[in-house]
């Protein structure tokens, strides 16, 4: 199964932030285990970099992205999605990114803990905990 991953589901595993954890972290062992094909926008490795050395230093950011790089396949940010993403007129620019990422890498569903910032057409859109439980994950 396609999916794209978010960025804050990414960095509640990263930042173990406990609230999400949990459910984040079983979607990041399902892409490690190749049980699902897990996507993330090239901007996500900027952006959990970032957040991540201002908690755990440069070391700490450094280890992140290489754990990602090691369990999502990456979307190149190309002109097109960036077009797309400027002219969609989404509330939040980075979201708009997220979202045409997810459908240039055929995702059948973006991964995301605020669903709500993302149009239902023409990807499902679900929560860590909703998808695990729509596609009876372990």
């Amino acid at each position: 199964m396609q999916v794209f991953v978010d960025t804050n589901v990414l960095l509640d595993v990263l930042a173990e932030r406990k609230a999400f954890y949990v459910d984040s972290m079983r979607v990041w062992t399902l892409a490690e285990a190749g049980t699902i094909d897990a996507h993330v926008a090239a901007i996500s490795f900027s952006n959990c970099y970032y957040l991540v050395r201002k908690h755990a230093g440069r070391r700490g950011a450094d280890s992140a992205v290489r754990l990602l790089r090691g369990v999502f396949k990456l979307v190149e940010l190309t002109a097109q999605i960036l077009n797309q993403a400027i002219d969609a007129n989404f509330a939040d620019f980075e979201d708009a990114i997220q979202f045409h990422s997810a459908i240039q890498a055929h995702a059948e569903c973006i991964i995301a803990r605020n669903p709500d910032h993302f149009p239902r057409t023409p990807l499902t859109v679900l929560s860590p905990r909703e998808f695990l439980a729509t596609y009876n994950m372990p």
